[in-house]
């Protein structure tokens, strides 16, 4: 891939995206990074990556094809403008969350084209999904490109609607902290049926681990595999029955998953 990659923030998601733009094949002289605390950036720095402590120690020729936007939201106000140079000749990718594409447009410029984007952090692990979607400003080219560099660390996927970015918020940004809730009260229970902590919490961690990686290479869906564990009068059965009953996980979940959508629409204004 023939891009010139300019990466602003290189902290835990800019730096598996690095890392994963690497491993793909990208140059590392092909991207560049504005991150002042460079602890962390010598494996980067030995493959070619140039990391600077700021956008003035560019030189003055340099004009990106990407520049990605990988830091905290409230840092935004005092980041994104200065970046509005690349204007007309960049495609601007965010990871920021609750940033939306108003926001950068009257950062950066009508004219900017830009990408809001909502990974989730198993992209740690490039076990990630990101949805992504974008101006009218973004081409059918860099809508792709974009895509295959967000698919460094996981799946992705584009959307049209802006507006689905809650729902995505909702689901996966927040969704790991369901799944890690789910392996908690797993191992509690096991604790009060008798387990030991350490045995509860391995069976915990690893039946989540497991079970998420046979529903990504099964051909089946979860409700099949569900019913694929659950025996007629058997101890699953039995468990599902208080699960799916009165008051429910779906229940639940559905009540989480809109409590969630709402405070995403409250903090992107």
């Amino acid at each position: 891939m023939d891009t010139k990659i300019l990466l602003v923030g290189c902290g835990k998601m800019g730096g598996a995206l690095l890392g994963g733009w690497l491993d793909q094949g990208i140059e590392g002289a092909s991207v560049h990074a504005i991150e002042p605390f460079q602890d962390h950036a010598g494996p980067f720095i030995n493959q070619g990556v140039s990391f600077h402590n700021s956008l003035d120690e560019l030189a003055s020729d340099f004009e990106p094809d990407f520049v990605l936007f990988a830091i905290k939201p409230q840092m935004a106000d005092d980041v994104v403008p200065a970046y509005a140079q690349f204007a007309g000749s960049a495609t601007f990718i965010s990871i920021a969350a609750g940033k939306t594409i108003a926001y950068f447009e009257n950062n950066l410029g009508s004219e900017a084209a830009i990408i809001r984007t909502m990974p989730n952090t198993p992209a740690a692990v490039r076990r990630g999904i990101t949805i992504a979607c974008g101006n009218a400003k973004v081409s059918e080219a860099a809508q792709a490109t974009c895509l295959e560099l967000l698919k460094a660390v996981g799946e992705a996927s584009w959307v049209d609607d802006e507006g689905l970015i809650d729902a995505v918020t909702a689901v996966s940004g927040s969704g790991p902290a369901y799944v890690f809730l789910l392996a908690e009260t797993m191992a509690q229970a096991g604790i009060e049926a008798g387990l030991s902590p350490v045995i509860a919490t391995q069976l915990a961690v690893h039946t989540v681990a497991g079970s998420g990686e046979l529903l990504v290479q099964s051909d089946e869906d979860a409700a099949k595999l569900r019913k694929n564990v659950s025996s007629p009068g058997g101890t699953t059965e039995a468990a599902l029955s208080v699960l799916m009953g009165e008051n429910g996980i779906q229940e639940l979940m559905s009540r989480a998953v809109a409590k969630a959508v709402e405070r995403s629409k409250e903090l992107a204004g």
